[in-house]
């Protein structure tokens, strides 16, 4: 069985070295019994985040660098999962907002109990978070409404840590079609829609930002753009499903 740990990163020169190396580091401590690697997928980056990647790789067998021209999370994750040979995908935010102790867990839930699907979960008993009243407040308010006009039973559809089976990836990859941040919730749903076996994990989470690093989102731009993307996917499904 082999995983491979995905981390978008789109100028993130600050942080992609130290990050990847504690990954890196905490991955080794785990002693897997798996094949594995990280792979950087830089997208749409004008710093040197490319260069750094490069010479993570060349330094150490365990990392890979990808470089896509174009910008997107969404894109850079479904580029690299086409081509992708691993059994298990996993991939997280670069800024490992998400503890790493997390990540035990995530794997023994694709590992040992089988599910096709694992999403991180900030909003669910069990999980501990620690971050400003108003990105709490947002995302409570994105998944109350996605669970309103998609009608699923998930409270987190958003957090950037998730684990998919590549044979699952595999079935739903024409269905994806949102190359920004709205990956995540048509991954969700789409997998549900294929009665996938999925678990929503309750994860230590953090605001982990340097004071010079703003967030990419961008509320009011954002929120539009997600209530047009909730009603289009809601289309798109009652096409599918007729």
């Amino acid at each position: 069985m082999t995983i491979d740990f995905c981390l978008p990163a789109k100028d993130e020169e600050r942080i992609l070295a130290i990050n990847a190396n504690r990954l890196y580091n905490y991955l080794q401590s785990l002693n897997l019994s798996y094949d594995w690697k990280i792979v950087i997928l830089v997208n749409g980056s004008s710093d040197s985040s490319w260069e750094i990647a490069r010479a993570l790789e060349r330094s150490n067998n365990f990392f890979q660098a990808e470089l896509l021209e174009l910008r997107g999370k969404g894109r850079a994750l479904k580029t690299y999962f086409n081509k992708s040979q691993a059994d298990i995908l996993i991939f997280m935010d670069i800024d490992l907002a998400v503890s790493l102790d997390s990540l035990p867990k995530l794997i023994q839930s694709v590992t040992v109990e089988s599910c096709d699907l694992v999403i991180g979960s900030r909003l669910i008993a069990g999980a501990h978070t620690d971050r400003s009243f108003w990105r709490s407040f947002t995302s409570h308010c994105y998944n109350f409404l996605s669970r309103l006009i998609l009608g699923h039973h998930f409270f987190d559809l958003q957090c950037g840590f998730k684990a998919v089976k590549r044979s699952l990836f595999n079935k739903l990859s024409l269905y994806l079609v949102n190359d920004s941040w709205f990956f995540d919730t048509e991954l969700v749903i789409f997998s549900l829609l294929m009665d996938a076996k999925i678990k929503e994990l309750p994860v230590d989470w953090q605001e982990n930002r340097y004071n010079e690093r703003k967030s990419k989102i961008k509320v009011m731009r954002d929120a539009w753009s997600f209530i047009f993307n909730l009603l289009l996917l809601r289309y798109r499904l009652g096409r599918i499903k007729h």
